[in-house]
């Protein structure tokens, strides 16, 4: 195990006290609570990005969080093909990057996305790695679908509600607000872009991760996420569904030592539908474990998969 990261198996505390508050982008419940699962929805066919390894181990299937996109992983993804020769998939979750737009965005129909597109592919097992909303697709794909997933990797976020305050609600609206004039260079309009986001949105770095979504068809510019979507759904993004079930495959949550989001509050939950989970936390790590420690991400990564 990597000497880089605090180890606490099967999600028992080793002296270890609830995380302090971090001030980024995070998850925290819904006024609704606990959200059960409804309905099943139509999947959508999601875009995706393949880089091949030469072995013929189970592939890695990464899933990015609120507002990002495929390319969150693109020099991860091309680093562990490297190091353990194995296939890997980066994909963009409905309303999120290439994938369609749909007025649905819950994890049973983010989960039910990646069951047709494993489908599609042919792939009949996968090791799932999912950050923030992409760990709770993950989560729900395994607690679902267990048959699918050969591993589980849960990257700092957890299946318990949490009253962490975020200002989700204030980046779609700055975002919604924001307007360019036509024909304008794409620097010039990342630039007015960023001049408008900054009254509600203080931090730069967070700033620069919403840009990443501004994009100009014939002139005209506009976001690729469906604000609309998010903003109708975000209590249940933010919440967790009521399960029952457990994943009993192999289990790693990966969290950064300075976020809150995986709090030894949490370890109950992950032991009771992960009973084999470890949970390991990056030294001076934020949310963005994979772009702030992109090494100990990627090392913790591979020591998960040869143990």
């Amino acid at each position: 195990m990597s000497a880089l990261c605090h180890l606490v198996r099967r999600g028992l505390p080793s002296g270890r006290a609830p995380c302090r508050l971090f001030p980024a982008v995070g998850l925290q419940c819904g006024a609704s609570g606990v959200r059960r699962l409804g309905s099943r929805p139509s999947p959508v066919n999601l875009t995706y990005d393949v880089f091949d390894g030469k072995g013929e181990s189970t592939p890695l299937v990464f899933l990015h969080g609120l507002f990002g996109s495929k390319s969150n992983f693109h020099s991860i993804a091309k680093s562990l093909v490297q190091r353990t020769g194995r296939k890997v998939l980066t994909v963009d979750a409905r309303n999120h990057g290439n994938s369609p737009h749909s007025p649905e965005l819950t994890y049973e129909a983010m989960a039910g996305d990646l069951k047709h597109l494993l489908a599609q592919l042919h792939i009949e097992k996968c090791v799932l790695i999912g950050h923030s909303m992409g760990g709770k697709t993950a989560m729900t794909t395994a607690l679902t679908q267990p048959d699918l997933v050969e591993r589980l990797v849960v990257v700092d976020i957890s299946p318990a509600q949490t009253s962490t305050r975020t200002n989700f609600r204030c980046y779609i609206q700055a975002m919604q607000d924001v307007k360019i004039s036509t024909d304008l260079p794409r620097s010039t309009a990342r630039r007015m872009a960023e001049d408008q986001l900054r009254g509600l949105v203080k931090e730069h770095s967070v700033r620069q991760f919403l840009l990443t979504n501004l994009v100009e068809l014939n002139g005209h510019y506009s976001w690729r996420v469906n604000l609309e979507a998010i903003s109708a759904h975000l209590d249940n993004i933010m919440s967790f569904p009521d399960f029952h079930t457990v994943y009993s495959g192999p289990t790693l949550f990966l969290g950064g030592a300075s976020s809150a989001y995986i709090s030894s509050e949490d370890y109950p939950e992950i032991q009771r539908l992960f009973p084999h989970a470890d949970i390991q936390y990056i030294p001076d790590a934020s949310h963005w474990i994979h772009a702030d420690k992109p090494l100990d991400f990627i090392s913790s990564i591979s020591s998960f998969l040869q143990s």
